[in-house]
C-alpha cells in the first residue's frame, strides 16, 4: 500500500516497497515535489508530537479519506489503512499532504491496482506502464492493474471520458478498455471512449479495435467511426471528429447543438447546478467553438450569442431569455 512503501523509502526499512515508492517517484518528476512536502510535514510535526491536539489527528485523518472517497475506486481494496494509534498520526497527515496536494490528477496505488482521476473542470495527461498514453477528460477516472508483464492482457476500467494512444507490444497483447455497458479490445490504435451513468460511446481515430457489449454482441470499428450505446443497442451514427474531440484541447465543439446537451456537457466539466427555464429555450440550438477551460469565460460567450441570459446567484446558474 501507498503508506507501506513511503514509510519504507523514509525509514530505510523494506528496500522492495522503498523501491516501488522510488518507480511512483520517477514516473513523474512533479510529484518529488509533493513528497518533498510530505517530508518537511512529517519532520516538523514529529519535532513538535507533544503539542498536537487530537482533533488535529482527526481532521488529517478526515481530509485523507475524503479524497479516497472522491476517487472511485473499488471498495473492496483498501487504499491506505488508518490508525488510531497517536503514535501514528503524523503518518496521517504526511500521506494527506501528498494526496491532498496532488494537483489536476488523483493518483493511488491500489495494492494490484492503480488510479488516475481528474477532479471538476481538469483535464490530464499521463502515461500508463506499457508506453500507451491517456488524455483523462474533467471528473474522470481510469484504474488498471500492475505489471503489465509481456504476454499479458493489459486492462484498464473507466468512468468518464478519456482518450487513448495504445502502444504495440512485440507480443501483441490486448489493451482492453471495460465501462459499465461495453469493452474494447485492441491492440494499438487511438479512440475516445465515454462511460457516463446516462451514455457509453467509442470514437476511433486510428487503428482498428472490436466493441464488445455485455450481452457478447461484438462490432469491429474502422477509423473514423462513431459507436453509441442506447437502450443496450450498438448505433453507429455520422459525428464530426473535432465535435467530439474538442475536449482534448479545452475546447467545445457545437455544431447546431440544442442548449440541453450544451449544457449537460457543461456540468459534467464542472460539476455546476444549471437551470434551464424554460423547455423552447433548452431546444435552442448551438454553432461555434468556445473555450473549456474556464466557467466564467464559457457563460460569457453563451450570451455573447445574444439569444440567453446567464445569472449566477448562489452557487445556481440560471439560463433564461435575455
Amino acid at each position: 500500500m501507498i503508506d507501506e512503501q513511503f514509510q519504507a523509502w523514509y525509514f530505510k526499512t523494506d528496500p522492495q516497497k522503498a523501491e516501488a515508492w522510488e518507480q511512483w517517484m520517477n514516473q513523474d518528476p512533479s510529484r518529488k515535489t509533493l513528497v518533498d512536502s510530505a517530508i518537511m510535514c512529517m519532520q516538523n510535526i514529529m519535532v513538535k508530537e507533544k503539542n498536537v491536539r487530537p482533533e488535529q489527528v482527526e481532521a488529517s485523518a478526515q481530509r485523507l479519506m475524503d479524497s479516497l472517497t472522491r476517487a472511485e475506486t473499488y471498495q473492496e481494496t483498501p487504499v491506505v489503512e488508518m490508525r488510531s494509534s497517536r503514535r501514528r498520526w503524523w503518518w496521517s497527515a504526511a500521506a494527506a499532504v501528498i494526496l491532498l496536494l496532488a494537483g489536476p490528477y488523483l493518483w493511488t496505488n491500489l495494492g494490484s491496482k492503480s488510479s488516475i482521476q481528474t477532479a471538476y473542470g481538469q483535464v490530464t495527461q499521463q502515461q500508463l506502464p506499457d508506453g500507451s498514453e491517456v488524455i483523462l477528460n474533467a471528473n474522470s477516472s481510469i484504474s488498471y492493474s500492475s505489471g503489465w508483464d509481456q504476454g499479458k492482457e493489459r486492462e484498464v476500467w473507466i468512468k468518464g471520458e478519456a482518450f487513448f494512444k495504445v502502444k504495440k507490444t512485440a507480443s501483441k497483447s490486448r489493451f482492453i478498455v471495460h465501462t459499465d455497458q461495453l469493452d474494447v479490445v485492441v491492440t494499438g490504435t487511438q479512440f475516445n471512449v465515454v462511460s457516463r451513468p446516462d451514455k457509453s460511446s467509442v470514437m476511433l481515430t486510428e487503428g482498428s479495435v472490436i466493441i464488445r457489449t455485455k450481452d457478447g454482441i461484438e462490432t469491429r470499428m474502422a477509423p473514423g467511426d462513431f459507436v453509441e450505446l442506447a437502450n443496450s443497442q450498438l448505433a453507429r451514427k455520422a459525428v464530426k471528429e473535432e465535435t467530439v474531440l474538442a475536449w482534448k484541447d479545452k475546447k467545445l465543439f457545437f455544431d447546431n447543438t440544442p442548449l440541453s446537451l450544451a449544457v449537460q456537457k457543461i456540468k459534467e466539466h464542472y460539476g455546476v447546478e444549471i437551470i434551464i427555464v424554460d423547455g423552447s429555450l433548452a431546444e435552442k440550438t448551438i454553432t461555434g467553438i468556445v473555450p473549456n477551460d474556464n466557467l466564467d469565460v464559457l457563460l460569457s460567450s453563451l450570451e455573447a450569442t445574444q439569444e440567453f441570459k446567464v445569472v449566477r446567484n448562489d452557487g445556481r446558474i440560471t439560463i433564461t431569455y435575455p
